[in-house]
């Protein structure tokens, strides 16, 4: 397996990201938010770091320490995430000039996340990164990812409320848990070999990988429809749409 399919094109009505794992890397924040937070409850944070990405953390909670499992706390504790580890966080690569390219063009994207909206707003405010106009959070679903009902209603967000229109939208993603998402909610998925490893990101069955978005380029877009360049895709997952 190798990054080295020669570049291709697709073109979708709009397109749906992740957050962590996709635009930025707040790994080693979260390590640090999670040995705190495991303290805090008395389970060992290695337990909740295994099974974290990707997953609302008022999931983990119901399991782990129901007492704490609450909105109350959940966004508190996240909100407090930016605030005390914002200088652990980094851009992926290719992240911005995609969302400044998107933004140019008034293409329609937005972001659909396993986090609360404290913090999701805290980390694009931390590193001056744009705000998409509407915003799918931890709060606004009653079952998070790998469920796919985030996609559904990113997909709506952005205007497109028939489950036909599902095959043109692309879903960006790293983790297993939010690749499943987004197939199960009928979208293409791009996958991104940022927090885990190939094998695993390949199990989820995303229709492309690539290392991160410095593979990801929008050649034409607009309201009407987004046509992207993808370059150096893992082979064996290529399958033009």
């Amino acid at each position: 397996m190798s990054y080295t399919t020669p570049p291709f094109e697709v073109t979708f009505k709009g397109l749906l990201f992740d957050m962590d794992g996709t635009i930025i890397d707040s790994t080693a924040a979260v390590v640090k938010h999670w040995q705190t937070v495991g303290n805090e409850i008395g389970v060992d944070p290695e337990v909740i770091l295994q099974t974290s990405h990707g997953r609302r953390s008022i999931d983990m909670l119901k399991v782990l320490s129901p007492e704490k499992a609450n909105w109350e706390y959940v966004r508190h504790m996240e909100g407090l995430l930016p605030k005390l580890h914002g200088d652990d966080a980094v851009e992926i690569p290719g992240a911005r000039a995609l969302l400044d390219a998107l933004i140019a063009a008034s293409a329609r994207w937005t972001i659909v996340t396993s986090g609360t909206v404290p913090l999701v707003t805290g980390w694009l405010d931390r590193l001056q990164l744009p705000h998409p106009p509407h915003l799918v959070t931890a709060e606004s679903v009653a079952v998070g990812k790998p469920d796919p009902a985030c996609y559904v209603l990113g997909r709506e967000k952005l205007g497109f409320s028939g489950a036909d229109d599902s095959a043109d939208i692309l879903v960006l993603e790293d983790s297993p848990a939010g690749i499943q998402s987004g197939k199960a909610a009928g979208c293409k998925v791009l996958g991104l070999v940022t927090s885990h490893t190939v094998e695993q990101v390949l199990a989820a069955e995303p229709d492309w990988i690539v290392r991160d978005l410095q593979s990801v380029t929008m050649v034409r877009g607009g309201d009407g429809g987004v046509t992207l360049q993808i370059s150096d895709a893992l082979a064996p997952a290529v399958n033009e749409k």
